[in-house]
């Protein structure tokens, strides 16, 4: 039991710790907000959601429920002159319009142009940086065209822009996962991402033991994959792809919210659970799932893993945080300047 004198220490040093102001644009249900918590106080900082918008209402229930507030609604009915001063933006802007799964339509896509409402409010509000977050299809987009003109348009604001294409299974997630990232910072900094954090955690840690027999597919599933494939691997979860071909990995492929309802099986035999799905994509059981199971699926389905998008936020605080040591970030950089 903490003393009054430990209490008043605790209080004293939430009081000193520097906050970082940040939104949560396209929030789903919360992937960017998680990994920016965990990353903010393992560095003693305060992380402050001034601002989250998503337009599922699904999603606004399940971000509700976990983080105590309700996302505002359409983006585009938001003026962004009245969203509060923020030290950092976060968009995992819809994936949909540049997705295979989405047929790639871009900005013919009107789901595509709500990129330029995120340039409009980074315009208005002028952070010290942002992440943007998208699937990796974005770089080959209309031959790269779609890609330039989103970089060419965040320079244009007067901002530092890179990008790269991380893979979640990097980052300590049994899920092959690969996304664009979007890193932008007003200051020329020396900004690196992450290098990868190899091994990927095993299924076992991910696979629930006891499980609803809902999840169990129906004899004539389990034997068409059996007839078509045997694993090379005790635990795994099979991958049917579009062609119906069938492979198996000791990780799971890409969640997808749009899949066919048998797209991943445990050993060719179940279907995922929701929690899961939840810790493919990094999100701690703490995390209060409260969806039906469809809409369980497709919100995992549309997350942002969050160790991935931790590890690029601990690179990215100590150019955004006053109180850092930036020591570590400029002996990383000079290793791997030093090792090109």
């Amino acid at each position: 039991m903490l003393t009054f004198h430990s209490r008043t220490l605790n209080l004293l040093k939430h009081f000193t710790m520097e906050k970082i102001r940040f939104i949560d644009l396209f929030c789903g249900i919360g992937g960017f907000r998680v990994g920016m918590d965990q990353a903010c106080i393992e560095n003693d900082l305060i992380p402050e959601c001034v601002f989250s918008s998503d337009i599922d209402t699904y999603c606004q229930d399940s971000y509700e429920a976990n983080f105590g507030h309700r996302p505002t609604g359409d983006i585009t009915k938001v003026d962004p002159k009245t969203i509060p001063n923020h030290d950092i933006l976060f968009a995992g802007f819809p994936c949909q319009p540049f997705s295979i799964i989405g047929q790639m339509k871009g900005f013919d896509d009107t789901r595509g142009t709500l990129f330029f409402h995120i340039a409009n409010i980074i315009k208005e509000k002028k952070p010290k940086a942002f992440v943007l977050e998208n699937v990796k299809q974005l770089v080959g987009h209309n031959q790269g065209q779609t890609l330039k003109v989103i970089m060419k348009t965040l320079q244009d604001l007067g901002y530092h822009v890179q990008y790269t294409v991380l893979n979640a299974l990097d980052y300590g997630l049994p899920q092959k996962r690969e996304r664009v990232l979007i890193v932008g910072h007003i200051d020329p900094i020396m900004f690196s991402y992450p290098s990868p954090v190899r091994p990927f955690k095993p299924l076992s840690e991910i696979l629930e033991k006891k499980i609803d027999k809902k999840h169990i597919a129906s004899d004539y599933i389990k034997q068409k994959r059996k007839e078509s494939h045997t694993s090379a691997y005790k635990l795994s979860i099979w991958h049917e792809n579009k062609a119906g071909n069938i492979c198996s990995y000791p990780y799971s492929c890409a969640l997808r919210a749009g899949a066919s309802y048998n797209y991943l099986l445990v050993n060719g035999e179940r279907r995922l659970t929701p929690r899961e799905m939840f810790r493919l994509q990094g999100f701690p059981d703490t995390y209060k799932i409260i969806a039906n199971d469809t809409q369980a699926r497709k919100q995992a389905g549309n997350a942002v893993p969050v160790n991935m998008v931790k590890a690029v936020i601990l690179k990215l605080l100590p150019y955004v945080a006053t109180t850092l040591d930036m020591t570590n970030v400029l002996r990383e950089y000079e290793v791997e300047y030093n090792s090109k």
